[in-house]
This record gives C-alpha cells, sequence and structure tokens, in this order.
C-alpha cells in the first residue's frame, strides 16, 4: 500500500469514534460498499474500559485519551481546563460517563430554527428509536418514544443505595415532577437515568455498531493512523493522507470521504486540508481550498459544579473506595458481570428550569451516592452525596484553532467559559435551587454538612468566586462545525452534512451541532450519525414523528 498507489474505497471515514462507528455499521451494511475506517487510537480491549465503574481510569490515561487541555480560560482566573476526548476504537464513548440522554426535545426544534431544517424532535425521534434497544423496552417492543431492537443498548441501574430514591423524593417535596421517562415525553422533573450498559459490559459505539460490522469483507478498520490531510482535486475531496510507524499512505475515496474526528480533531482536519478561515490558513502556509470562517468557531461546552453534602449514615460509595474493596467489586465483574461494577453509579438525575420564562430545562442534575471529582481524583474524606449540576445552555462561545500546520500538533482551544454575564447569572440560580433540594424531609435522615460549595457560600460574590475556583468541564465540546443554511457565514455543514464550498466531503459527529442539547452527547451524537448515514447512502428519510412532548403550561409566570 505504497503512497504511490492509493487503495481505492467507496468511502473513507476519519475516525472510529461515536458517529464513526455508526457510519461504518450503516455504510458498510449492504455487503457492496467498501469503507474505511482510519482510528489514531488502538484497541478498546481492556478491563478499564468495559467494566463500567472504572470510568475514571481510562479517562487519565494518555493511551486512551488525546488530553487535550484548553488555553487559560479568562472567565475562570486563568485555569487550563481539561478536555479529555477518546483515542480509542470508541472515541469517547469508549472513556465516557456512559450516560445515555438525548436532551430536551426543543433543542432540535431550536436546531431548525438555526439553520438545521429537516432536524426538528420529529425529525430525529425516529432515528434515536432506530439506534435504540433499552433493556427495559425489549419485552414490550418499545414505544413511540423508545427503541427495542437498535445496536445501542441502555438500561436503568438498579438503585440499591436509598440515596437514589431520596434524592428523587426530595425534589418532588421542593415542588418538581418527578418524570417516568426523561428520554420520553417529559425531560422536566426528576427520575431514572439510563446507561448504555449491556449485561454489566460498557455498550460502547464500538461494542455496539463497529465490532459486529468488522466481520464484513467490505470493511476495513486501520487502527493507529494518523490523518494528515484530506484530499483534493479541485474543489472535489478524493481521497486522505494518512501515516502510521513512519510509513506514508494514501486512500482513494470514490464516493465521499466523511469526517467524524469530534469536536476538537474534526475542526483541526478541516483546516490543516484547506478549509477553514483563510487568514488563519495563510498564517500556517496553507493552501486555501474553501474558506469558512465558522470551522472551529462556535465551541460550546456544560459546565458543572459537584454540590457536596456529607452524609450521617455509612451507606454511600466512600466505604467500597478502599484498594481491598475495589479488588473486590472487580474481581466480582470479571466472574459474574454484575455487583458494582456493573454501574456508572449515575442511576437518577433531573431537569428544571431556572427561572419562569424559561421554556424548556435548562439545569441537569446527575446524582451520585459518593463525593468525589469526576476524573476520580479528588476522593472526599467522609461518606457523603453530591450533584453534579449546572446550567446546560451557556451562551459563552469558543473557539479550535491550530497551533501550526503539523497534523501531530494538538490545536489550539479557548472555551470562553462563563465569559458572558448570563452564565454567572444561571450558576447563582444553579447553587440557591440546588441548595434547596438538598434540604428537603427526604435527605434529613442522611444529611450533614455540606462540604461545598459550603453553608456559608450564598451572596452573589461568594457564589461566583466559588463558580470560578471550583466548576468543571462535563466534558461535552461541540458545535465547532456548525450545521446550518449556506448563507449563513458561520455555518460549517448543510442539512445534509456536507461541508458547504466543496464537495465530496461530511462532517457527521457532535461538531455538527448547531447549538448543544440540553443533556450528555453521546446519544444525539449516535443520532447524527444514524440519520446522517441515510443522507450519505441518499435512502429515503424515516417518517417524522407525531410523538408530543410536555411543556410546562405556566412556563413564562412560574419556575417549577
Amino acid at each position: 500500500m505504497a503512497s504511490s498507489s492509493p487503495d481505492i474505497f467507496d468511502y473513507v471515514i476519519i475516525g472510529a469514534g461515536s458517529a464513526g462507528c455508526v457510519l461504518a455499521d450503516r455504510l458498510s451494511a449492504d455487503g457492496t460498499n467498501r469503507v474505511l475506517v482510519l482510528e489514531y487510537g488502538g484497541s478498546d480491549r481492556s478491563m478499564f474500559i468495559q467494566m463500567p465503574s472504572a470510568l475514571s481510569i481510562p479517562m487519565n490515561m494518555p493511551k486512551y485519551n488525546w488530553m487535550y487541555e484548553s488555553e487559560p480560560e479568562p472567565g475562570l482566573g486563568g485555569r487550563r481546563m481539561h478536555c479529555p476526548r477518546g483515542k480509542v476504537l470508541g472515541g469517547s464513548s469508549s472513556i465516557n460517563g456512559m450516560v445515555y440522554m438525548r436532551g430536551s426535545p426543543a433543542d432540535f426544534d431550536r436546531w431548525q430554527e438555526e439553520g438545521a431544517q429537516g432536524w426538528s424532535y420529529a425529525d430525529v425521534l425516529p432515528y434515536f428509536r432506530r439506534a435504540e434497544s433499552r433493556q427495559e423496552s425489549r419485552d414490550s417492543g418499545g414505544d413511540e418514544y423508545r427503541g427495542a431492537e437498535g445496536p445501542l443498548a441502555n438500561r436503568y441501574g438498579p438503585l440499591k443505595n436509598p440515596l437514589y430514591h431520596a434524592f428523587v423524593e426530595a425534589a418532588v417535596q421542593a415542588g418538581y415532577a418527578a418524570s417516568d421517562d426523561v428520554n420520553g415525553f417529559n425531560q422536566e422533573g426528576f427520575g431514572r437515568m439510563d446507561m448504555t450498559v449491556k449485561d454489566g459490559v460498557r455498550w460502547s459505539a464500538a461494542n455496539a455498531y463497529l465490532k459486529p460490522a468488522m466481520k464484513r469483507a467490505n470493511l476495513r478498520v486501520e487502527t493507529h493512523a494518523r490523518v494528515e490531510r484530506i484530499l483534493f482535486e479541485g474543489r472535489r475531496a478524493v481521497g486522505v493522507a494518512w501515516s502510521r510507524g513512519g510509513e506514508k499512505y494514501r486512500a482513494r475515496a470514490g464516493r465521499e470521504v466523511i469526517l467524524s474526528g469530534g469536536s476538537i480533531a474534526s475542526p483541526q482536519m478541516l483546516k490543516l486540508s484547506g478549509i477553514g478561515d483563510a487568514d488563519e490558513l495563510k498564517s500556517h502556509g496553507i493552501e486555501v481550498i474553501a474558506h469558512r470562517r465558522g470551522v472551529g468557531e462556535n465551541l460550546q461546552d456544560h459546565l458543572e459544579i459537584y454540590f457536596q453534602q456529607a452524609c450521617t449514615q455509612p451507606i454511600t460509595l466512600f466505604s467500597q473506595m478502599g484498594l481491598f474493596a475495589r479488588g473486590l467489586i472487580g474481581a466480582r465483574w470479571l466472574l459474574t458481570r454484575d455487583g458494582l461494577g456493573a454501574t456508572n453509579h449515575f442511576e437518577t438525575c433531573g431537569f428544571i428550569r431556572s427561572r419562569a420564562g424559561v421554556a424548556s430545562p435548562d439545569i441537569q442534575y446527575h446524582f451520585l451516592p459518593l463525593a468525589v471529582t469526576y476524573d476520580g481524583q479528588g476522593l472526599a474524606s467522609e461518606h457523603g452525596f453530591q450533584a453534579h449540576v449546572g446550567p446546560m445552555r451557556s451562551k459563552s462561545r469558543g473557539w479550535v484553532r491550530l497551533n501550526s500546520a503539523d497534523p501531530a500538533d494538538k490545536p489550539r482551544i479557548q472555551f470562553n467559559y462563563l465569559t458572558h454575564p448570563d452564565d454567572l447569572v444561571e450558576f447563582r440560580a444553579t447553587v440557591r435551587l440546588t441548595r434547596e433540594i438538598f434540604a428537603q424531609p427526604a435527605l434529613a435522615p442522611y444529611r450533614g454538612r455540606e462540604i461545598q460549595p459550603g453553608a456559608g457560600v450564598t451572596s452573589d460574590a461568594a457564589i461566583d468566586d466559588f463558580v470560578r475556583a471550583h466548576v468543571e468541564s462535563a466534558y461535552h465540546p461541540s458545535c465547532t462545525c456548525k450545521m446550518g443554511a449556506a448563507s449563513d457565514p458561520l455555518a460549517v455543514v448543510d442539512p445534509q452534512m456536507r461541508v458547504i464550498g466543496v464537495e465530496g466531503l461530511r462532517v457527521v459527529d457532535s461538531s455538527a451541532m448547531p447549538s448543544i442539547t440540553n443533556a450528555n452527547l453521546n446519544a444525539p451524537t449516535i443520532m447524527i450519525a444514524e440519520k446522517g448515514a441515510d443522507h450519505i447512502l441518499g435512502k429515503p428519510l424515516l417518517a417524522p414523528s407525531n410523538a408530543p412532548y410536555y411543556v410546562a403550561p405556566d412556563w413564562r409566570t412560574a419556575q417549577r
């Protein structure tokens, strides 16, 4: 496979992450399309990846994580923020928290208003259902919201710890609704949280889509493959140049090149290949194929605080954090695929509106019966419980830009967290509303002191200072190759996910979101790829759904 004699495929997919795995399966399914997938990471064969409760381990391993960091963030006092992205088969679905959460139906109706025609909730719900095989729906065959036969398995956690129930009951006592299914008719409220786990194993996009497809002769997957640039003839993408171990290769795409590198790597690859802001490209000596100044702009993410309360009863996961206890959990999981090793521990959740006048939920809760940081590095020294909580629709916008024209150079990332004044206003509401929930009678038998923010953190200024110092990313970077109308100067792809200004090239991943969804991003990323596959193959789109969704009747005047 010398560079002078490229291999020829119908489709070349860059990246075997959440979207790339879906595309590898769907585009090769008929057995005739020749499909090549190029992934820089390697195998996902690791207990640390496959055991759900070990999620913080691969997230901290350079073997599996690109280990990106932001530039010093001006809104956070110059802090550099971690931005983990998967570098392994399955991409970030192999190192994430395994939360299956679609987002608010209103998010997708907003996408359509922002120029993504054909991506309303009615349009995308059938693709969520096609992707999904929900354990609780398999016997019933699913319903108008939930799928029962798709590759992406998900399930509820067992809720064995009484704190899960107490958290939901406390929210109800505070005046919020309980939701039977936050991925169904009513996201607003509190209830159980789905996880992408099947038979006790992380059900990544690699396990769900890629591995079954790899049995086909017409699909080839190359790992440890660094894509250096997309190749063009005129303005048409015709293939990719890639390397491995010092050897240079070329792969030709007879139909299309599909970029599924994710919200950091996809804009980087477009720019390395000559698509982006012309001034930026020229400053790095890159020939301009298409001037699209939106490439790498519009970067959005979710920030969250860990609202932590001491627990007066020794029932939290703190007692399972010693080496011996963790060894027993791992041994049980290896033998039986059950027990505490088989859950991500995010088993209940909530979605509320921050104030009256907000039509759909804009604050999300993940509840955890432990006081710890998401990356596992900051374990509390006592029994405690916490909510990961934060506003979901930040108005701050960041960017991804090149450091150099070298594909091996990590790009520069600037989120500009909390630089829009409304973001801090929403965080103040988040702290106060969460404190109110934690103060309810249902949590009284367990409630000790407030570990953080701390009972004295009550004024606007004190809350702002706490947030700036302690807020963390939820690791949901997105929106850097915005989908929209060709007339939108910041749009990068059209509603068929074709890169505007060139031919034969699409971007299909979370970077194509026009704006961030009101929840974790893995489920909508997989939906995007499911729908994107039909666009690529020219198949008739699934018929829009008629399923309604809940909107609080008094949202203009009431917060709950």
